[in-house]
């Protein structure tokens, strides 16, 4: 089954992301449910939700570099034919400390590596228009054969490196309805997103676990660009069916195919 495409950096990605969040154990809850998310997701859950996801048109996941997590990637191209895309996002303290997350992230297939908010955010300088140590990041992350790009959580980040024309293909940004990490407003996050010069990669649109599917996944969509895209975390097969056909009918602006759940509070609701 086939979904609706963007490019970025020249390749065909897919509207909705696999997020990586959810497999690694990082909820933005509490540390139980880290603890329960990790012992939950062994590889073969991993897996089982790849395959559905690859089986209905998704073909982009997006987190840290991994051995055991592009292991399960490659797994899934040899079964099925699809390689999922992998945008790899290291971090570090330092320049060196990143380079070294780089040269990971090339050894384990990535295809595109765009620095975490965590060495990216604290080097954004908007008062001097540029990003300390970009061009050096950059220049790194082609020289080892990927597409660079940022993942931040500062809407800052994408104007300055659009002013400053950095060589990067496309952006991460928090977006969601009720401003769950975002820096400024959430009118303020989709005014820059819809602004950008590149393709945006839309994260935390439930605001990890804080909005129903149908509401997220419609404020996200709704005010972002038509070629940027949207990541989601899936527990399940069955959760990841739900949420594509929520994110399908987003896009296709159509109502949702989807049961909604029930309980005996919302008896009256149902109806004889």
């Amino acid at each position: 089954m086939s979904f609706a495409m963007t490019e970025i950096g020249g390749v065909p990605i897919s509207r909705l992301m696999i997020g990586t969040n959810t497999f690694h154990g990082f909820s933005h809850f509490s540390g139980s449910r880290d603890r329960w998310l990790r012992q939950y997701f062994t590889p073969e859950r991993i897996y089982e939700v790849l395959e559905y996801c690859v089986g209905q048109g998704l073909n982009a996941t997006i987190g840290m570099q991994r051995k055991d997590y592009a292991d399960l990637l490659d797994e899934i191209h040899r079964n099925t034919g699809t390689r999922i895309h992998y945008i790899a996002t290291p971090g570090g303290g330092t320049l060196e400390e990143l380079k070294k997350g780089i040269r990971e992230a090339a050894d384990l297939g990535c295809e595109f590596c765009w620095p975490h908010t965590s060495w990216t955010d604290v080097r954004v300088l908007p008062s001097e228009g540029r990003i300390v140590e970009a061009p050096e990041a950059i220049a790194y992350i082609r020289e080892c054969g990927m597409i660079p790009g940022w993942s931040t959580h500062r809407p800052e980040t994408i104007v300055v490196s659009d002013h400053a024309g950095y060589d990067v293909a496309g952006y991460v940004q928090i977006l969601n309805s009720i401003g769950f990490l975002c820096q400024v407003e959430t009118d303020w996050c989709a005014n820059v997103i819809r602004g950008a010069q590149h393709p945006c990669v839309c994260i935390k649109p439930l605001g990890a676990g804080r909005v129903m599917p149908a509401t997220g996944l419609a404020f996200a969509y709704e005010n972002c660009k038509p070629n940027d895209t949207v990541v989601i975390g899936m527990m399940s097969v069955q959760e990841a069916e739900e949420d594509i056909e929520i994110a399908r009918a987003c896009i296709e602006r159509r109502e949702a195919q989807v049961t909604l759940q029930v309980t005996r509070s919302k008896a009256a609701l149902v109806g004889g």
